[in-house]
């Protein structure tokens, strides 16, 4: 299922106010797009569909090539939504080393898994570590609901140091006519720190306005890690009601019911892989486990 019928379920859209949201002759709907993909989820489970090494990278299998890639992609998928998951989200997770442009092999193979392996009954997304343009890319060729970037700030990572464009991405997704293509921003990416001494509620308060975020994502150091739950809600504090703010690593059946006190919900990815290791396939008991304690 893709955008366009997506778009045709609005959820009920509150006065605009100052924020994130879709843009109106008086103002902006904040968190307008994210309901959109999500009208009747309570607390949004996205589980991560995590896509093994793209060629050219130092992990790449070439054995399996791309179609041993799209296999077990559409595996992990079907367990997804077997598992009832809100949506799903395709990430180049295994490119490690990362990079923070894309080559056209990456973008050209990452789209075609995103559109074998897209589910027909739920949303799904888009993320390229570390590339907001390549996300949006794949996201406009397969029809993508939402993507998850970092967009905003200055930060010295394990990649070096970046600066995304968040002005650029969103005149682009608007020159290709992707207006309904809803943004996730990571406002404290992995392997990274800021450059800046801003707080997280700081730095959340002032993207939300600044940048149009669709929702503001909260991380932990590493992928997998969660951040402590106090940074979170500082964030959910920091920001207007009506701004989605999500959980974007770390969260598991044991600690999902503390986090989403605050949270709107959550992308989980590491703690539903086969003993809990991230770059094993989807363990279905896992992946139950989690929607289940998510959802009492």
């Amino acid at each position: 299922m893709g955008l366009s019928e997506y778009v045709q379920k609005q959820a009920p859209t509150p006065a605009p106010t100052q924020g994130s949201g879709v843009a109106r002759g008086d103002g902006v709907i904040p968190g307008a797009r994210f309901r959109t993909v999500f009208p009747a989820a309570k607390k949004a489970l996205i589980a991560m569909a995590h896509i093994p090494a793209l060629p050219g990278t130092p992990l790449y299998e070439a054995s399996a090539g791309v179609a041993g890639i799209v296999r077990h992609v559409r595996e992990d998928v079907a367990k997804l939504v077997d598992a009832g998951f809100d949506a799903v989200m395709f990430c180049n997770e295994n490119d490690r080393p990362y990079l923070l442009k894309a080559d056209l092999a990456s973008a050209a193979v990452l789209t075609r898994v995103v559109v074998e392996c897209a589910p027909e009954s739920i949303p799904f997304g888009v993320d390229y570590l570390w590339d907001p343009e390549c996300a949006l890319a794949a996201a406009v060729a397969s029809q993508a609901a939402f993507i998850r970037e970092v967009a905003t700030g200055s930060w010295e990572s394990d990649m070096g140091t970046w600066s995304p464009d968040v002005a650029r991405l969103l005149r682009n997704r608007r020159n290709l006519g992707a207006d309904s293509l809803a943004v996730f921003m990571n406002i404290t990416p992995e392997f990274a720190s800021s450059t800046g001494r801003r707080t997280p509620a700081e730095i959340a308060r002032s993207v939300a306005v600044s940048s149009l975020a669709d929702a503001i994502l909260v991380s932990g150091a590493m992928a997998g890690d969660e951040p402590d739950v106090s940074t979170l809600a500082s964030v959910r504090d920091a920001v207007a009601a009506e701004v989605p703010v999500l959980l974007n690593t770390g969260a598991k059946a044991s600690n999902i019911a503390a986090f989403l006190e605050h949270a709107d919900g959550c992308i989980v990815g590491s703690s539903l892989k086969r003993d809990g290791y991230t770059w094993n396939d989807v363990d279905p008991a896992r992946a139950a486990a989690f929607v289940e304690a998510a959802r009492s």
